[in-house]
């Protein structure tokens, strides 16, 4: 994008590599590329205030990238790191369900180990660090830095102090730029400077558009006794009705904690679908809410996940930056897994870098050679199968699992955005939700356990393009969704005696967790999600 002009010089670091995010992906990426050439410069910038507080995942991990990475991981592993024991995959209906006599073999986890991936990357930090990366937590890259001729020469950190009418507050910081011969992005899901890059270099012109799923997680700490270490359940099923796709997982951790989430495919068509209230749901089922009664959250959040897959990859290559992990939309969606497929990515792209005089040109076709592809093409056709339904999604999800992805033809991956169903357009299913009593009592009593923080006198960092729709087609057309797919309460329609139509749009961009769904799901793609200033947003434990 086009830097304003400048009233004064910015100070300006300078690096061979400058890497965008400190997730499984860009430390996988920074601690590579130091093994292979100690003398090439590297630092990580990360929104976040601290190392893994705005990481959220289920999550599963295969370890075969890790241990290439890191050989002797496994004597000294990351603060959470449970090996997986037994596996269950139950599909529910509202009182009941069916345990599947075998679990997909996308879900067996023999030789896999639950992890909290906040708390991995935390772990990774300082063995990055070792090697002589520089990483630096709460730098919110805030722009992209162009040449002349338009490659990517490095990033703008946002500045800080800032009010939100626009001026500088007492302890205003310019933010610095970062300028380096190759930037690599590893911002995950949605990422927003990759989402300027893509439109900018046309990235996805050759590509299905990319597709997302919400996951909402909450950490639990049990009653004594209750846990089952290693034990790891899947759903599917209600609350979901057969044309949402919707699942959960409970992954028992030890000392009686469980990582229990629920994700839903961002290509609902129902403008009623509240993926939060399903998962709350879905937490009073009978198979579930045993597990949890008498017990206490201690972390929750929700964060998009790139579903996409084989046919939604863009090209991951442009002049002066490359994409990796989940930037990419590398996620496996059948296995629920994409850590190990991020890993796998940064491993590449150093290795590509590093061999290649820092060049990103070929990365692309290096990528779409690996073995990463290879594993994207063989369930490329799973997830969009679930479009059909339920039941068609699970006969041709066994189809595709039996011949390796073989069939002569792929799915094609439409829009989240462009999903809905109009109000009264088709009759909507009765969710039939049961009545809660497990806690949390509402949204922004999850909003607590992500423990986000945000200086209330900062531009807001949710930009809705023209408020008008909002209050008027949004509210006929789909009654506001917004309102209901944001997990965090940040959209409010509110009463309003001095607005032209008597409501208004109110956006609590205090509340936000970073999910990054509404400028995914907006069916009039009117929002946009920057970044807010540095180190602000959630903070999570372990999730």
């Amino acid at each position: 994008m086009n830097q304003p002009a400048e009233t004064e010089a910015r100070d300006v670091m300078e690096y061979d590599v400058v890497t965008v995010g400190a997730g499984p992906a860009g430390l996988a990426f920074a601690i590579r590329l130091k093994q292979l050439n100690p003398e090439i410069s590297v630092c990580v910038i990360e929104k976040s205030s601290t190392i893994g507080a705005h990481i959220l995942s289920g999550a599963v991990i295969e370890p075969g990238p890790l241990d290439a990475l890191l050989p002797g991981w496994r004597d000294s592993p990351p603060p959470v790191c449970v090996p997986a024991a037994e596996d269950e995959f139950w599909l529910l209906s509202k009182d009941g369900g069916r345990k599947a006599p075998i679990v997909p073999p996308g879900m067996r986890n023999h030789g896999n180990f639950i992890v909290s991936l906040g708390a991995m990357c935390a772990w990774l930090a300082p063995q990055a660090e070792a090697l002589g990366v520089e990483i630096f937590p709460g730098f919110a890259a805030a722009e992209t830095l162009h040449d002349d001729d338009g490659a990517v020469t490095g990033v703008r950190i946002g500045d800080m102090g800032i009010a939100k009418d626009g001026s500088q507050k007492p302890g205003y910081a310019q933010g610095i730029d970062i300028r380096a011969k190759v930037t690599v992005l590893a911002e995950g899901a949605r990422g927003h400077l990759t989402k300027r890059l893509v439109k900018r270099f046309s990235l996805d012109a050759g590509s299905d558009p990319q597709a997302y799923s919400i996951g909402i997680k909450e950490l639990w700490q049990l009653p004594a006794g209750r846990g089952t270490p290693g034990k790891i359940v899947h759903t599917l099923g209600w609350p979901a009705d057969s044309r949402t796709y919707g699942g959960s997982f409970i992954y028992h951790l030890e000392n009686d904690q469980v990582a229990i989430g629920y994700v839903s495919g961002l290509d609902y068509a129902d403008p009623n679908y509240a993926p939060y209230e399903a998962f709350q749901q879905w937490k009073h089922h009978p198979t579930v809410k045993p597990l949890l009664e008498g017990g206490n959250i201690l972390s929750a959040g929700a964060r998009a996940i790139v579903t996409g897959g084989w046919q939604s990859l863009p090209k991951v290559e442009m002049p002066g930056a490359l994409l990796i992990g989940d930037t990419a939309g590398l996620l496996n969606v059948p296995k629920i897994k994409g850590t190990h497929q991020a890993i796998r990515s940064g491993m590449l792209a150093a290795e590509h870098l590093a061999g290649g005089g820092l060049e990103p040109a070929g990365f692309d076709a290096r990528l779409r050679a690996s073995h990463a592809m290879k594993e994207l093409h063989k369930v490329r056709n799973i997830k969009p199968g679930f479009k059909r339904g339920l039941w068609f999604g699970l006969v041709n999800g066994a189809w595709e699992t039996a011949t390796a992805g073989l069939s002569p033809w792929t799915l094609k991956v439409s829009a989240d955005w462009c999903s809905l169903d109009e109000l009264g357009e088709r009759e909507q299913p009765e969710r039939d939700y049961v009545q809660r009593d497990l806690p949390p009592r509402d949204r922004l009593a999850g909003v607590y356990f992500a423990a986000t923080e945000h200086d209330e006198d900062q531009p807001v960092h949710l930009i809705v393009h023209d408020t008008e729709v909002c209050v008027t087609r949004c509210a006929e057309e789909y009654g506001n969704p917004c309102t209901r797919f944001c997990p965090a309460a940040v959209y409010e329609i509110v009463e309003d005696a001095a607005a032209e139509h008597g409501k208004r749009l109110q956006i609590n961009a205090a509340n936000c967790v970073h999910c990054k769904t509404c400028d995914i799901k907006d069916p009039y793609e009117i929002i946009t999600w920057v970044t807010p200033e540095g180190g602000a947003g959630p903070n999570y434990q372990n999730l």
